[in-house]
């Protein structure tokens, strides 16, 4: 498990959550948080929804305002995000840029090799990938390959990228990203596949959930009749990077004091 030690005065880490609290999204968000706490012990650690007036971004960092001094940040804030996402990103942007306590935005989740082994183990859960990464692909319902779906946008293909390439090292087999919503980079990928001899694929969501309608993927499941495996949910990878982005982001902030 990955753990910081922290001192006793270090900001807040407060994790954006795409969409407004909701039963589902709410126990995905919390069990994330209690996780993250054990890689953070000691670290106060708050849940800030995107959209909705209940427990919403903004009011996780109001609380913030007037506490500690007025240069070092007081909270940083990770985006529940495995990667970029327009939308999402600018929403994050928005509600930071009008908070008027100081305030350190952290890395998507993404890339990162700890993606990779989420992935592989959502594909064996449900019996498209062997669980040793030694013996390599279990070719259950006929899959030979794995199309890694990120949400949404350009820059969200290339950091999948990363993550495909480090997920195909662990199985063998062709991988592939492509953009949910977006039917060129999906016909795109599928043909690269076709051409590594992978014709056909599963699905692996480099996604967490609560930033996709589960919908979208039940449709582009059966409009390439591909199984899919889960989003990333509540893997302990996610909770684990959660640590890692916040403390990447004390890192900066103690170089930045120097």
């Amino acid at each position: 498990m990955h753990r910081i030690s922290v001192a006793s005065d270090a900001p807040a880490l407060v994790l954006a959550i795409p969409g407004q609290a909701g039963d589902l999204v709410a126990e995905l968000a919390d069990q994330i948080a209690e996780a993250a706490a054990d890689s953070c012990p000691g670290v106060d650690i708050r849940i800030g929804y995107l959209s909705g007036t209940e427990d919403n971004l903004a009011s996780a960092l109001s609380w913030e305002q007037g506490n500690g001094s007025a240069a070092a940040p007081q909270a940083v804030v990770v985006p529940l995000l495995a990667g970029p996402h327009p939308a999402f990103d600018l929403q994050i942007a928005t509600i930071l840029s009008q908070s008027s306590a100081p305030v350190m935005l952290a890395a998507h989740l993404g890339p990162h090799p700890l993606l990779a082994g989420a992935l592989h183990d959502r594909l064996s859960e449900v019996g498209l990938a062997r669980a040793s990464r030694a013996r390599g692909l279990n070719i259950a319902a006929g899959s030979n390959g794995v199309l890694v779906i990120a949400d949404r946008g350009p820059q969200a293909i290339n950091d999948a990228g990363v993550t495909a390439v480090l997920l195909a090292a662990r199985l063998a087999v062709p991988v592939v990203p492509a953009s949910l919503g977006d039917s060129g980079s999906i016909s795109g990928a599928l043909e690269r596949l076709r051409e590594a001899g992978a014709s056909h694929p599963a699905i692996a969501p480099c996604l967490i959930g609560p930033e996709t309608d589960p919908n979208e993927l039940t449709q582009l499941s059966g409009a390439i009749d591909a199984p899919c495996a889960a989003p990333l949910g509540t893997h302990q990878a996610v909770a684990q990077l959660v640590a890692v982005r916040y403390g990447e982001a004390l890192a900066r902030i103690s170089v930045a004091s120097h």
